[in-house]
C-alpha cells in the first residue's frame, strides 16, 4: 500500500472541484483567497463553451464592508485570464502553485450555466 501524500490529495480534490455536470448545468468553481486582505484572488471553472478549464485574476472587488461580513472575504466583480488549461489536473496544479507562492486558502461555489460563470 502506497504512504498517504498530502500534495497528490490536494492536487486530486482541487481537481475534482472543477467539475461540469451536463444534466443539470452545474459547474464546480474555486477561488483562492488571500485570508490577511479578506480577498478572493483567483478564480477557477470549467468554461462548457470550449471545454477549458481557465484561471483568472480578480483586478476589481465588490465593497469590501458589505462581502466581507457576510462570507469572510470580498468577492471579484472583474478579473482578466490568467492561464487556460486543458485538463482539470493540469489547473490543480497551477492553483497549487499560487495558492502556496501567495499564502491562499481555497473556497469552493457551486455554479450554474445560467449563472455568468467568466
Amino acid at each position: 500500500m502506497k504512504a498517504f501524500n498530502l500534495e497528490h490529495f490536494t492536487r486530486r480534490l482541487l481537481a475534482e472541484t472543477l467539475f461540469y455536470d451536463e444534466e443539470f448545468g452545474a459547474i464546480g468553481s474555486l477561488s483562492l483567497v488571500d485570508v490577511s486582505a479578506e480577498k478572493e484572488r483567483y478564480i477557477a471553472s470549467f468554461m462548457p463553451d470550449d471545454g477549458s478549464f481557465i484561471i483568472e485574476e480578480a483586478i476589481e472587488w465588490e465593497n469590501e464592508a458589505a462581502d466581507a461580513d457576510e462570507i469572510g472575504y470580498v468577492l471579484a466583480v472583474d478579473s482578466k485570464e490568467f492561464a487556460s488549461y486543458e485538463t482539470p489536473e493540469e489547473a490543480a496544479d497551477a492553483l497549487l502553485r499560487l495558492a502556496n507562492q501567495h499564502s491562499l486558502m481555497p473556497s469552493i461555489t457551486l455554479l450554474f450555466e445560467e449563472d455568468e460563470v467568466a
